[in-house]
């Protein structure tokens, strides 16, 4: 089995879940798959391993959490003992979920069900459509190039004057493989050192952070603030809800707010002076990092806060050496954090997929993502997508 452990996926889908369980149980979902590069240069159709994606999920269903990784979720600070109690009795069901193929040789997979239980669905399963696709296209891949990629970023890394810049592995999803994930976690933490003191801060997969003694990382996605769209009182408030009921949750802990689900100038609209005292710091995922971080701290500035006190996240298509000019433009400017992904987990000489799943629905009221970046949309009812863009006064190149 490619996933062994339902603990291999990204924290923050169990810091979601925890939110999910005490403020929106009843909510019911639906997310769809997404293959952004289909039909690229490089990229094989995924039809044919339908069947071995299917199998794959049969075994990810029949997966129960065991003592130790409760235990392991117990011990953190912000994870609550209901919750860790009904994870006890957790299981994905096969019945929320299916995988079809398509005419154009690609495939379809449609999650459907209760948000509590199918939330934990997206990361194992992207990660398992990644595995089987590559082990088929490349079943003898040249790993001592990869091994060499990996050690010059390292080199780039180690550079002169940038000893206090910290990376993050966030490439659960979109990962070569399970086998090669680690190997990569395993070089970063000895080659970097993990921890505080080092360049490795750690990782999004919990289970790895658990075996390998790592800091586990994560706050809220993208479909958190998609869902709040069904959830809230009214659309135009929904950023608004989403972050009261993420402060309400954690009461100040996990303190990143993520800031592109209806673009920048709609994030700045709704971070208001509480928020900006109250959060930590945000997230980027879409759109040109070096203009968002100035407008943030612009914006925090505006807003009486001091921007060294806080912290600017990088985690879009991040690969080393945009991470090393990220850091020069805004290092000792405000705190910094940088996640990188398919960069560190998928970078082994092939065309990584450019996979995705997204949720589409809340409670059978379409939901949307509006980025910064437009490639990076997804909603399947364009007059819901118009309606968005009215509400939160996106212009229509969002």
């Amino acid at each position: 089995m490619i996933i062994n452990s339902l603990l291999d996926t990204d924290l923050y889908k169990f810091t979601m879940m925890q939110a999910v369980l005490h403020q929106f149980p009843g909510a019911q979902v639906e997310y769809r798959f997404k293959c952004r590069n289909a039909g690229a240069p490089g990229v094989e159709p995924l039809a044919p391993y339908v069947d071995q994606i299917r199998e794959e999920i049969r075994g990810l269903c029949s997966l129960k959490f065991s003592e130790a990784e409760l235990s392991y979720l117990r011990a953190m600070r912000f994870i609550k003992s209901d919750f860790v109690d009904f994870l006890g009795l957790f299981g994905l069901n096969e019945k929320y979920i299916q995988v079809r193929p398509l005419a154009d040789g690609q495939i379809d997979i449609t999650i459907c069900g209760p948000w509590l239980h199918t939330i934990l669905f997206e990361i194992p399963v992207l990660a398992i459509v990644n595995e089987v696709y590559f082990r088929n296209t490349c079943p003898a891949p040249d790993l001592p190039a990869g091994r060499q990629r990996l050690e010059r970023k390292i080199a780039q890394l180690q550079e002169p004057g940038l000893h206090a810049l910290r990376i993050a592995d966030y490439g659960t999803r979109r990962r070569f493989s399970r086998a090669w994930h680690e190997e990569v976690l395993r070089t970063l933490a000895s080659r970097l050192s993990a921890g505080p003191q080092g360049q490795f801060a750690g990782t999004s997969n919990v289970l790895f952070a658990m075996q390998l003694g790592l800091t586990p990382l994560g706050t809220m996605a993208h479909e958190y603030l998609q869902a709040c769209q069904a959830l809230g009182p009214r659309l135009r408030d929904s950023q608004v809800f989403a972050f009261e009921s993420w402060a309400r949750e954690y009461r100040g802990d996990l303190g990143i707010a993520l800031s592109d689900v209806y673009g920048m100038d709609a994030f700045l609209r709704d971070f208001d002076m509480y928020f900006c005292k109250l959060f930590d710091g945000a997230r980027h995922d879409s759109g040109d990092p070096f203009s968002w971080g100035e407008r943030l701290l612009e914006h925090y500035r505006d807003n009486r806060v001091d921007p060294r006190t806080k912290t600017l996240i990088f985690s879009d298509a991040l690969t080393v050496p945009r991470t090393i000019e990220l850091y020069r433009r805004f290092s000792g400017r405000c705190q910094l954090a940088f996640g990188i992904g398919t960069n560190l987990t998928n970078d082994v000489g092939y065309e990584p997929l450019q996979i995705v799943i997204k949720m589409v629905r809340c409670n059978g009221q379409p939901v949307a993502k509006l980025s910064d970046s437009p490639a990076k949309n997804m909603c399947e009812d364009e007059k819901y997508m118009a309606y968005l863009r009215q509400v939160f006064e996106i212009g229509p190149d969002a």
